[in-house]
């Protein structure tokens, strides 16, 4: 037990506690607060951390290795040999699918490269099996059918002679690309990475255990239908037991660990142990499978149609450039190919010689809980043990609080009631602090909103600091300060005071750790990583007379806070670098200014819930909160001004893409009812044409509105994959009709009633360019039975309702597609119209012709705005 210290306490009437002395086993020691100008010195202590510490470890790569070097570094992976495959690829451009760029040109470059890898094997220890895969599919995803036809996969399976494991590892990245991004970043650099972990594997001397298979997938941005094909039609396919997907939302940096598993906490393992530059956390995983991201990976096919465990890691750096034509070779250093070759090459090495791949189900246990400290180390833990960690240290906190909340009544001479009380108002103002530090940042997101000034800091991020961290900050301790400042406390010490607003907040945190608990949220680490330090911090001051000397408790505190803030701090900034960029195509419909002030406010109050409110030891803390307000007034001043302009060119660019359309909308009876053109946008985020209209003439542009739907099938559009967003889509209308370069073909071939009279059998050839689209509309009474396609969406009528979206791509093969479609009708009246039908043909391919009034029309674009365009034919019919 430790020996409770005697105190006693002189309490002036006119300062309350402000002047305290108190009388420690017969010493007397004053408890003056510190003066006011040290505390600017406190606050910026914090900034200092983060600038010195948590920024250039974020920033943080290894040394591309050269070539030159290679032969000091037997065994390390070579990121100058990766750069050169990454220029000669890039040079290629975009590379979509259908288009010679992605169908011949780089395979044959992919397949030289695999040749003279194998010419270095040691043929000795290792079997090489090298394939193109043409592969045609059907599958549901993000609501519409995915058709796909003859898409081509890279294959290269990799087997040691002395091992008969029939378990193989899998590596995955995509070659190729969006439409106008030459894809350096998204995602080049990973199949570079491949091709160079690939040649270290072949030519080392130690062998592994367990078959590689590196899939060099064709087909991934239309979506993900190169990694369909393999995991469920190749014969290799039922034998890959692990899975390491690569990918990119960004160009450059370093690549981050954002899903696992699912259910195999030995992957995380092997990663903890292998990887040489951790990156990850499971709070990213649990955002990204949210939905709140735009983006997707081949892991979630991999995850849904083959069930392979695996590991996602994706470049998450400068998404900016992430599907523009800035994706460029210079934007992805050699130190990033590095650091991502080390990792992954470690991680092949590791998996592939382990014991855990002879029987993975075995070794299925679970979610793990993963994350790195500021790129140091790497933690990982089952989710069971996060739920023991978080009661345990929960109940930790609640006992030691209540342990101190009883010392304070034993040594003051007050009453435990008075405390209680005390502790009660206390959270109820930390409470209040928290939502005021939610609140005050997402209220300057809804201002600038209101004032469309939205995304300010896009080009300039540091303008955070002060749009949304000094109100949050402000917000946070605003409550707790005024409290103390002008309603001081005539029976407990002003140190009491401070150090039970600590004790509020730990209780806080303690709730919403229990309750993401409740809920099978893993990412409650968060909060758990707070409570262990403040808990250990509390037990120490408690078995030490710091509880009792004055202010010297909070020394212990600071110092206590400094690893949760570290971690908090480089976490959110992380958030911060990924998600900034992302809210320039979360569309147009809501505030994403929102999304960043709040994503700030959460992690402001992770790291400074303890460290904040020590404002108060200071004298005068209302003129810091006053000075952290003049910092805001200044950050606004700047955002109004041309610093907060969103844009800038090649650096940070408007999205606006948009399709130059040839519509026909054809009667029953063949007849053509109307022939237009236009261009149809769809931007991406929420400062809509405005900023256009400084270089174009958009007079005419319209809004289709939320009633479109009333007036034609699909709003009359030929919408490519962001069809939910068609209601916000806009229409501007010209004279002359789009000149398209190639037709967009369709033929009816048969129309047959079957037997029973009531059911009737349409079948049809379709032929055009690599990326076609078909709407299915029943008209009333009528239902669709079956197509060609696959079947998902008509054995889920509740969930897909018509229109039907099927999109069709073809690879190698242009082969027109045939396809049929039955429908049902309640009283056998075929010779009526039956169903509406949308035919939609979107010319990608860079060498498709623009005709010149596009092309005038875009060289109005500004310098700041990139355009995604094609053109686009669209065709309703009724049948």
């Amino acid at each position: 037990m430790v020996a409770l210290p005697e105190l006693k306490s002189d309490l002036p009437s006119d300062t309350g506690s402000e002047n305290l002395i108190i009388e420690v086993d017969g010493e007397r020691r004053p408890t003056k607060r510190f003066a006011w100008y040290y505390a600017p010195t406190y606050l910026l202590f914090w900034v200092g951390l983060f600038f010195a510490v948590i920024y250039p470890l974020f920033q943080n790569l290894p040394t591309g290795l050269k070539i030159s070097q290679e032969s000091d570094n037997p065994g390390k992976f070579v990121a100058e040999r990766a750069q050169a495959q990454l220029l000669e690829i890039s040079l290629l451009g975009p590379r979509l699918v259908g288009d010679t760029p992605n169908e011949v040109t780089v395979v044959k470059y992919l397949l030289d490269e695999i040749e003279k890898i194998r010419l270095l094997m040691r043929e000795d220890l290792y079997e090489m099996e090298v394939e193109v895969q043409r592969v045609s599919g059907s599958y549901v995803i993000k609501g519409f059918t995915n058709h796909y036809q003859a898409v081509q996969n890279v294959l290269v399976k990799l087997s040691t002679k002395s091992s008969n494991s029939t378990n193989y590892l899998l590596v995955n990245s995509h070659y190729d690309t969006k439409p106008g991004a030459p894809g350096a970043g998204d995602d080049v650099s990973m199949v570079v990475v491949m091709l160079e972990v690939l040649r270290q594997v072949v030519i080392s001397e130690d062998e592994f255990f367990h078959p590689i298979v590196f899939l060099f997938n064709g087909a991934e941005e239309q979506p993900m239908q190169g990694s369909h094909g393999f995991i469920t039609q190749h014969r290799w396919a039922a034998n890959c037991k692990a899975l390491l997907n690569m990918d990119s939302c960004g160009a450059g940096g370093r690549e981050m660990l954002f899903q696992g598993g699912p259910d195999h906490p030995w992957l995380m393992e092997h990663y903890r142990s292998s990887a040489p530059h951790p990156f990850a956390t499971t709070t990213g995983e649990e955002v990204f499978q949210s939905g709140i991201i735009p983006s997707d990976t081949d892991f979630r096919i991999f995850r849904d149609f083959g069930v392979v465990p695996g590991l996602d890691m994706a470049g998450v750096y400068n998404g900016f450039v992430y599907h523009t034509e800035f994706d460029r070779y210079t934007v992805v250093s050699r130190d990033s190919l590095q650091h991502t070759g080390d990792n992954l090459l470690a991680l092949v090495r590791s998996i592939s010689r382990s014991v855990e791949m002879y029987d993975t189900l075995a070794y299925s246990e679970g979610h793990a809980i993963f994350f790195d400290f500021i790129g140091l180390f790497f933690v990982h833990y089952q989710q069971s043990t996060g739920v023991a960690l978080n009661i345990t240290f929960s109940v930790a906190a609640i006992i030691f609080v209540c342990a101190s909340l009883w010392r304070m009544s034993k040594v003051s001479g007050q009453t435990l009631g008075t405390y209680a009380g005390a502790f009660g108002l206390f959270f109820l103002l930390a409470l209040f602090g928290i939502v005021l530090a939610l609140l005050f940042p997402v209220l300057m997101s809804v201002f600038y909103d209101a004032g469309d000034r939205t995304l300010t800091y896009f080009s300039n991020s540091w303008l955070v600091i002060g749009l949304y961290i000094c109100p949050s900050v402000i917000g946070l301790v605003l409550p707790v300060t005024l409290y103390l400042t002008h309603r001081p406390s005539l029976k407990i010490p002003h140190t009491y005071q401070l150090q039970i607003v600590g004790h509020a907040n730990c209780i806080l945190l303690v709730i919403m750790c229990l309750s993401l608990t409740v809920l099978k949220y893993r990412s409650a680490y968060l909060f758990l990583i707070s409570l262990v330090f403040y808990v250990a911090s509390l037990i120490i001051n408690l078995a030490s007379r710091l509880h009792c000397r004055g202010y010297l408790w909070s020394a212990l505190l600071g110092l206590s806070q400094i690893v949760p803030f570290l971690y908090h701090a480089y976490l959110f900034h992380t958030f911060i670098i990924i998600l900034l960029p992302m809210v320039g195509r979360f569309g147009v419909s809501s505030n994403p200014d929102m999304i960043i002030a709040a994503l700030v406010a959460i992690g402001t109050i992770l790291s400074l819930s303890f460290a904040a409110p020590l404002i108060n030891i200071f004298r005068r803390p209302n003129c810091m909160l006053g000075g952290l307000a003049l910092v805001m007034f200044i950050f606004c001043m700047i955002s109004v001004s041309d610093v907060g302009f969103p844009y800038r060119p090649k650096t940070n660019v408007m999205r606006a893409d948009f399709m130059q359309v040839h519509r026909r909308f054809f009667e029953y009876d063949g007849s053509m009812s109307l022939e237009d053109s236009g261009y149809y946008f769809h931007l991406n985020d929420r400062n809509k044409e405005a900023p256009l209209r400084k270089t174009m003439n958009l007079t005419g542009l319209v809004r289709m509105g939320e009633d479109c739907d009333d007036n034609e099938m699909m709003c009359g559009l030929p919408c490519y994959r962001f069809c939910t967003a068609r209601q916000h889509a806009l229409w501007l209308p010209r004279e002359e009709l789009v000149e398209l370069p190639y037709p967009t073909t369709l033929q009816l071939l048969n129309k047959t009633v079957l037997s029973d009279g009531y059911q009737v059998r349409y079948e049809f050839l379709l032929s055009g360019p690599p990326n076609m689209g078909l709407f299915f509309q029943p008209l009333d009474g009528v239902k669709i039975l079956g197509w060609t396609f696959a079947h998902s969406m008509l054995e889920n009528p509740a969930t897909y309702r018509p229109p039907l979206n099927v999109l069709l791509t073809y690879g190698i093969d242009s082969s027109p597609t045939h396809f049929f479609v039955e429908f049902s009708k309640y009283n056998g009246k075929f010779d009526e119209p039956v169903f509406e039908l949308g035919v939609s043909g979107h010319y990608f391919s860079p060498t498709a012709k623009r005709d010149d009034l596009t092309r005038e029309f875009l060289a109005t674009l500004p310098d700041f705005a990139f355009a995604v365009e094609w053109p686009s034919s669209y065709e309703r019919y009724i049948f």
